[in-house]
């Protein structure tokens, strides 16, 4: 082989070797576990049963099954869409320069900088039903409290809200940063030629920051269907199954009970990559339209 050949796999070896590592093996043992009963025992035997696909057919027959579906569909659009929303209008207003703009640019950042734990134990606190600060300020305005976390009915929603104030700081972010990659001079053509802050938002800032809105939607797609610690700290999935979530179910099977199933965890799991990997393929092909429109 030449020279150029072989520096060519010297490049490429390292990345081939950080894919495998990473991604191919743990994806191949995750399908492996799904396929067998894998107990604690049988990890430190390392002999497992082989059961086919019994752990899939379990999951797609259970009950939990069309209440999680449902759960992580709306948990993620709704998520995605007010932190997305939230974010771009966010960026939007701290684009033009005012007094204290880096100030309050920072501050909005705290959410994302703050452990996750710490998040999900201070939302817990601002909704408990008896000592929370949330019910307190309804109590003084005459309304009665809500169960925020402990009613079948606005549990969901409550770790929605959560997850959105979350998400804010990132989409704000990124968002801000592809604003600043737009010329002004866009800006200063579109004033010249009359357009109101409406329109310029419409035929200027909105087409010309597309594909950061692209990656900024695709990376929390991914980042929100794989939400577990903020859902499981609030409200471990409950009560009942109205705030579980494919992930959370998944930790739930392997990790939340006295009896760990890892290999029903891992056919859920593989749910979530199959949903995860679709999205990525939908943005890829999305993607080479727009660069080839």
């Amino acid at each position: 082989m030449t020279t150029e050949r072989w520096a060519a796999i010297g490049f490429l070896a390292p990345l081939i070797a950080y894919l495998v590592a990473f991604y191919i093996f743990p994806l191949y043992r995750n399908i492996e576990l799904s396929l067998h009963d894998y107990t604690p025992v049988a990890f430190v035997t390392g002999n497992a049963r082989f059961v086919g696909f019994d752990n899939f057919i379990d999951m797609f027959t259970s009950r939990t099954f069309s209440t999680a579906l449902r759960n992580t569909v709306l948990f993620t659009l709704i998520s995605i869409a007010f932190q997305f929303t939230i974010g771009l209008g966010l960026a939007v207003y701290f684009r033009k320069v005012f007094p204290l703009s880096r100030l309050l640019r920072a501050l909005f950042l705290v959410p994302w900088l703050l452990p996750l734990i710490v998040s999900g134990s201070t939302w817990a606190w601002l909704l408990n039903s008896e000592s929370g600060i949330v019910n307190a300020a309804l109590r003084m305005l005459g309304m009665d409290p809500v169960n925020w976390l402990v009613s079948p009915d606005t549990a969901l929603t409550s770790v929605i809200i959560a997850n959105i104030w979350l998400g804010i700081p990132f989409n704000l972010v990124v968002l801000y940063s592809g604003l600043q990659n737009i010329p002004g001079d866009v800006y200063e053509a579109a004033l010249v030629d009359g357009a109101s802050a409406w329109r310029t938002f419409w035929s200027v800032t909105l087409p010309l920051l597309k594909p950061v809105a692209a990656i900024t939607l695709l990376l929390g797609f991914v980042y929100t269907l794989k939400v577990v610690d903020i859902i499981w700290i609030m409200t471990a999935g409950g009560p009942g199954d109205s705030s579980t979530t494919f992930a959370t179910w998944s930790y739930r099977e392997a990790f939340g009970t006295g009896n760990p199933e890892f290999s029903p965890a891992a056919a859920v799991g593989n749910v979530l990559i199959l949903i995860a990997l679709t999205m990525g393929a939908i943005y890829l092909r999305t993607q080479r339209r727009m660069d080839a429109s």
